[in-house]
């Protein structure tokens, strides 16, 4: 069974609201890692120059005296391709930045205002990558009821993140990578349920277990690709 690896990390997190910094911040240095924030694109660039030690960068594209998807830009001019960039989802401003920030090689998207608990859980893949399966499409952190079925065995729990491609389910009794199971959950705001087989992809008894959709009906399909893109252009700042 995958464990997460208790290596501490250096996460630099560009946000110009305090109530969000000091929440990852929180999150973040309670599992032993190393945060560093800042409330500025100046900031921001300063930071990256001058430490070279960091593994994630988590970031508010409407930081104060810096232009979104052009700093995303810079920054991928400064540090190496494979580091890690995700963006804060409520600061997407339009579908023309998702398809520009795709094409920069953003890692994902995270909601800013995830409750504490759920913040670690949605950063480890990107921290611990050799220990996820990665889902390709950005995942949206949510916490709602899911019911799966391994034979004639059910449980109930509460999932972590739902991406259009699979969900990640908060368990402390995951099963084996590469087990078979049929799920059903149902979506904020929707009247029908979204049923889905598919196989389990990581597994770590802190965090719980993903699952990576095989097969899904079209209609659950539209369900999921809705919320997800909904999510991305809800509550953005002006």
């Amino acid at each position: 069974m995958t464990a997460i690896t208790t290596t501490s990390k250096t996460i630099l997190v560009a946000d110009d609201t305090a109530f969000v910094r000091d929440r990852f911040r929180e999150a973040l240095e309670q599992a032993g890692h190393t945060i560093i924030t800042v409330r500025t694109g100046a900031e921001l660039i300063s930071r990256i120059k001058a430490d070279p030690r960091i593994d994630l960068i988590v970031l508010d594209l409407r930081l104060p005296d810096a232009e979104g998807v052009g700093l995303v830009r810079t920054i991928r001019g400064l540090v190496d391709r494979s580091l890690p960039v995700l963006i804060f989802s409520g600061t997407i401003g339009s579908a023309d930045e998702v398809r520009a920030l795709a094409a920069l090689q953003v890692a994902g998207y995270v909601n800013e205002y995830s409750a504490v608990q759920n913040i670690l859980p949605s950063l480890a893949p990107h921290l611990f990558p050799e220990n996820f399966n990665r889902r390709a499409s950005p995942r949206v952190v949510i916490g709602i009821p899911v019911q799966y079925r391994v034979g004639n065995a059910i449980a109930a729990a509460l999932t972590l993140n739902l991406s259009r491609g699979g969900l990640a389910i908060r368990t402390t009794s995951p099963l084996e990578i590469g087990s078979l199971i049929k799920v059903r959950f149902r979506l904020p705001g929707s009247r029908r349920d979204v049923d889905a087989e598919g196989r389990i992809a990581w597994s770590d008894r802190r965090v719980g277990m993903g699952l990576q959709f095989g097969t899904i009906s079209p209609d659950g399909q539209v369900v999921i690709d809705h919320f997800v893109d909904a999510h991305f252009f809800s509550n953005r700042k002006a």
